[in-house]
């Protein structure tokens, strides 16, 4: 059995449309970027923490991932406010970003994980477009303030890498991580 340590509602979406059975247990865990801490590392970090702080038998695959966006230098996570959200927009406005999801598979005692890296290219945007969309709400709990798979799609020229890694869970190398752990798929 698959345990999602995830309430994310897009990454139930992307294992339910692969057809992976799951069921969904969600741990409490602090995101917040250490002093000095670089982004593949962040990611890395708190997948491994959100997937050890689930309870799973000896036989369960616990699943867990976090993602963030990175323009140059500086980590984008979930927006705290609208305003934040227009500011992360304006960032991401006629450049280049990159998304990466940090993900863990436990089982027992053994881990399971990588980061996963995609590159996206936004469009320029005008502030008009900028605050329509960030009036939308959809902004609101999404890494970068926006999700490539909604209203926001309009804006993205083009990506490099896993398209599901921008919805917030790269499901190639989740199904390669569970098979390296042992993930029988045959037997769901």
């Amino acid at each position: 059995m698959i345990v999602l340590a995830s309430k994310s509602p897009r990454r139930r979406e992307i294992l339910a449309q692969a057809g992976l059975a799951f069921e969904i247990r969600v741990a409490d865990v602090e995101e917040r970027l250490r002093p000095g801490e670089a982004a593949d590392a962040y990611v890395s970090r708190l997948s491994r923490e959100k997937a050890e702080a689930v309870d799973a038998g000896a036989e369960e695959f616990v699943l867990a991932a976090d993602t963030i966006v990175v323009v140059d230098s500086l980590v984008l996570e979930k927006p705290a406010s609208e305003e934040d959200a227009i500011r992360m927009l304006a960032l991401l406005s006629a450049r280049s970003h990159y998304v990466l999801t940090g993900v863990c598979v436990r089982r027992g005692a053994a881990r399971w994980s990588a980061v996963e890296r995609t590159e996206v290219v936004f469009s320029p945007l005008s502030p008009d477009e900028i605050l329509d969309y960030a009036h939308s709400g959809e902004p609101m709990d999404k890494a970068g303030a926006y999700a490539i798979q909604g209203r926001a799609s309009r804006f993205v020229e083009g990506i490099r890498g896993c398209y599901f890694n921008v919805m917030g869970l790269p499901l190639s190398r989740v199904y390669r991580l569970l098979k390296d752990a042992g993930y029988n798929f045959a037997a769901g």
